[in-house]
């Protein structure tokens, strides 16, 4: 962390707490106390009115009339905020994170005990996405321009040259949208296929990248669904509910339901079906089933 950075943290801190210790800040930030006691002159300089408490409990206060207004955020929407960034901690672990929900944890007065609660499970191959994101935002905030090998649905291999915008998470898969030299366009790249991944200079940002990238995004994602009906099983019954809603189902018999969901007509669909196994029953349209079945009759063919 920047030393600037640092310094507007220290103040966010002490405009909710009473006092804080040089050797909380110390903890906080991984700096010496004897950085602290530098950071706290230099604020002074800046005139924002710090000074010290002596004594057990002492260490640094801010003047109260200096003090941010409570109301403007209550304790519950800071418990919200904290329940959403402890989520996304699971997700993508770094310092800056880390940093902010200590920050965000100080602007409450009570201790924090929030009543919902997020688990993601930790599978092993999230450590590595983990390091690749790190790798990506440095590079997306530096202006490093990335090279690295593709490979698509296909198994294919192409070298790219990026120059990296974004880090997108779609339900639990995560992207990185940029501009390719060699398509000379803006494309979103799966970080599951991105192999050997390298920085390889720099580059300018482009003017309307914000724009450009925003686009890519709403672009991938809006695939063209397809209406699918399906009879599933009781015992699948809350998945589907988890995933599409109460409104998607209705009740056939005491062992079944109709569901009336969206799909897109490729190969992500077809294993998320085939997932239920022998729970579900496509009922219509004609064309998707036709597909499905292909899908399944290779996946069997493997094993003969």
């Amino acid at each position: 962390m920047k030393k600037i950075e640092r310094l507007i943290s220290i103040v966010m801190i002490l405009l909710q707490k009473d006092v804080v210790s040089a050797s909380q800040f110390s903890n906080l930030f991984n700096v010496t106390k004897r950085t602290i006691q530098r950071d706290m002159e230099t604020l002074g300089y800046a005139s924002i009115p710090i000074y010290a408490v002596y004594g057990a409990d002492g260490g640094y206060a801010l003047m109260e009339e200096y003090k941010f207004d409570k109301r403007l955020l209550n304790n519950n929407d800071i418990e919200n905020i904290l329940v959403a960034l402890g989520g996304f901690e699971q997700l993508i672990t770094n310092q800056d994170i880390q940093t902010t929900i200590q920050k965000i944890k100080g602007m409450t007065i009570r201790e924090f005990s929030p009543k919902l609660d997020l688990t993601f499970y930790e599978w092993p191959g999230r450590s590595q996405i983990k390091e690749d994101i790190d790798f990506i935002r440095q590079a997306i905030e530096n202006h490093w321009l990335l090279t690295f090998a593709y490979v698509d649905q296909k198994g294919n291999k192409s070298n790219r040259v990026i120059e990296p915008y974004k880090i997108h998470l779609s339900e639990m898969h995560w992207y990185l949208v940029g501009y390719s030299l060699e398509r000379k366009d803006y494309r979103t790249f799966k970080l599951t296929r991105i192999l050997d991944i390298q920085r390889n200079g720099f580059f300018v940002p482009r003017s309307g990248s914000d724009e450009e990238v925003k686009k890519t995004i709403q672009h991938y994602e809006k695939q063209q669904l397809v209406s699918v009906q399906l009879l599933i099983d009781v015992s699948v019954r809350d998945q589907f509910i988890e995933r599409y809603g109460k409104n998607a189902i209705t009740k056939q018999t005491t062992e079944s339901y109709l569901a009336t969901i969206e799909l897109p007509q490729n190969s992500y669909a077809y294993q998320f079906l085939a997932g239920f196994g022998n729970k579900i029953k496509i009922i219509k349209p004609r064309n998707f089933i036709t597909s499905y079945v292909k899908f399944l009759e290779e996946t069997v063919n493997l094993y003969k």
